[in-house]
């Protein structure tokens, strides 16, 4: 005789490692994408940033980020908490599949960040601020949104508002924390040599590599499935002694995040195509701002709901991208905030507008105060953050290695030796 529980158990564990490690792949698509962007002296030192987001990174969460969340959940409830029983996972196999679903979302909004700050920081100045989001800045929102902290319908200010935050998969949580931060970070350390005239003009600075933006973006767009959808964790429950498939949640998550997608690509192109011409970097930035968008909307919102977020998300990127800039005179290599900063915001707060249960003021209130809360943590402890970097380490190379390549300055190596004139260093054993 089959245990239904039993089943249910297993099938649903089983789904969580498979869209997990659609997640990780998300990795690789960051990884082209930046590199794509960045001059070709520079991707050898944005592959090797990324590729350490994830090794330190996983490090870092599992033996302190995690802890962190249910820390800071049990400071912003009632009813307390336990040191003891924040850090419980590290030793208990039963919690370690939980665990690496929730590393991944965090590797995430580490890996946005280099995207910002790309070809001038010092590699350990970033890796200094890699530890910093994966060990408390970003572990600290996940427990208010998701582990029944702050923003919960139990914590403190959900309950002032009567209803919990709504960020089904992070667009808040995760990719407007990373945008933030990225802007943060960039205003920090400032812009790359040659990007302004003395009168302040920009001066576009092209990536390499317009295949492997495009390549990347692919590759984050399918393992985004994973993302929005894998969050939809219980596919097969036991409800009055059957067995029940979850297929329309799955369905409604997989088709919004589809048409969001789509929506937020045909939204950027349609405004560039009116202003000049179609643009296919601005595009590829456009399909992931619709992403971004709809990740915390996906479960709550109408088809139309999904479509119109998405297309609001890609129509901004370019408008946002231009003021971040031209305006604020921030440097944001892979237009970091455009792309995953304000489209989550956007897509997170328009949720009670396209909702399936129709509009709630009090829900629209919760999702700006929620916003609000992200943002202000964000810009704090990122702050904090690169100026102890500042002080310690520093933050840019030197000029001249800005001028060589951080590929050469920071790791000894070409990422295109056979364009160089020298052999590629670095071949170690």
């Amino acid at each position: 005789m089959v245990d239904a529980a039993v089943l249910t158990e297993g099938i649903n564990a089983v789904w969580v490692l498979t869209v997990t490690f659609l997640i990780f792949f998300m990795q690789a698509g960051f990884a082209m994408l930046e590199a794509g962007n960045v001059r070709a002296k520079n991707a050898g030192n944005v592959l090797m940033k990324n590729m350490m987001d994830w090794s330190m990174g996983v490090l870092v969460y599992f033996f302190v980020g995690l802890g962190i969340a249910g820390i800071a959940a049990g400071l912003t409830a009632p009813g307390g908490y336990s040191v003891a029983e924040s850090f419980s996972y590290v030793n208990d196999p039963g919690a370690w599949i939980g665990w690496l679903f929730g590393a991944v979302f965090a590797m995430t909004a580490a890996t946005i960040v280099s995207g910002a700050v790309a070809e001038q920081l010092k590699f350990r100045a970033y890796l200094f601020y890699s530890v910093g989001i994966t060990a408390f800045i970003y572990p600290a929102i996940q427990g208010f949104a998701w582990g029944g902290g702050l923003l919960s319908g139990s914590g403190y200010l959900g309950a002032a508002f009567g209803t919990g935050y709504l960020d089904f998969a992070g667009a808040t949580v995760v990719h407007m924390l990373g945008g933030v931060a990225g802007l943060v970070g960039a205003y920090m350390v400032g812009p790359r040599k040659g990007r302004y005239t003395s009168a302040g003009k920009s001066i576009p600075i092209p990536g390499h590599s317009v295949p492997l933006v495009v390549l990347g973006t692919l590759m984050l767009a399918f393992g985004w499935y994973g993302f929005n959808v894998g969050t939809q964790a219980t596919v097969l429950a036991v409800e009055a002694g059957a067995l029940v498939f979850k297929g329309e949640a799955l369905g409604r998550v997989a088709i919004n995040t589809t048409l969001g997608m789509g929506a937020g690509a045909v939204g950027t192109t349609a405004y560039t195509w009116i202003k000049d011409k179609p643009d296919p970097v601005l595009t590829a930035n456009g399909l992931l701002a619709g992403l971004v968008a709809v990740t915390g909307a996906v479960p709550h919102v109408t088809v139309w709901g999904g479509i119109s977020l998405g297309l609001i998300a890609g129509i901004q990127v370019p408008l946002v991208y231009r003021f971040v800039v031209d305006k604020m005179k921030v440097d944001d290599v892979c237009g970091v905030f455009a792309v995953h900063g304000s489209a989550g915001a956007i897509g997170t707060l328009l949720i009670p507008v396209f909702a399936v249960s129709g509009f709630s003021a009090a829900q629209l209130g919760m999702q700006a105060a929620g916003i609000l809360v992200i943002t202000v943590w964000t810009v704090v402890t990122t702050y904090a953050v690169f100026k102890v970097a500042e002080v310690t380490v520093g933050l840019r190379v030197s000029d001249a290695e800005e001028t060589e390549g951080l590929d050469k300055g920071e790791h000894g190596v070409s990422a295109y030796p056979e364009f160089g004139t020298e052999a590629r260093g670095g071949e170690g054993l």
